[in-house]
């Protein structure tokens, strides 16, 4: 069952950051990004939100050994972090801040506390 879960985790991973990688504008505007005269945003959406979690989910999947599930667990925990810390900072919109920290706290007690 554990596989299954660390499985469809992945999946879930790998679409997230498929939007970033296949669709920076889009994702972007979902992220409230504004966009700007240089297309480095762009690139920046395809690299970190995109790209990083595409290959992080195959990784796991095809190395399929539990500390390859708990290091996405610590990067979804980072992910996390960094909107508490925001939360205080930035006073982001609040709906779509428990829509993702929830979505990335979610995935990271899973592969943290399922896999070690």
């Amino acid at each position: 069952m554990i596989d299954i879960l660390n499985f469809t985790a992945c999946m879930l991973t790998i679409g997230f950051g498929m939007f970033g990688f296949v669709a920076p504008r889009f994702t972007a505007d979902a992220l409230d990004l504004v966009p700007s005269r240089s297309s480095m945003g762009l690139s920046e959406m395809r690299a970190s939100v995109g790209g990083a979690f595409v290959i992080a989910g195959i990784a796991a999947i095809w190395i399929n050994m539990p500390l390859a599930y708990v290091m996405i667990g610590f990067t979804f925990l980072g992910a996390v972090i960094g909107r508490v810390i925001s939360c205080i900072f930035d006073n982001p919109p609040f709906r779509k801040l428990l829509i993702f920290s929830g979505i990335e706290a979610a995935l990271a007690a899973w592969f943290l506390f399922a896999n070690s």
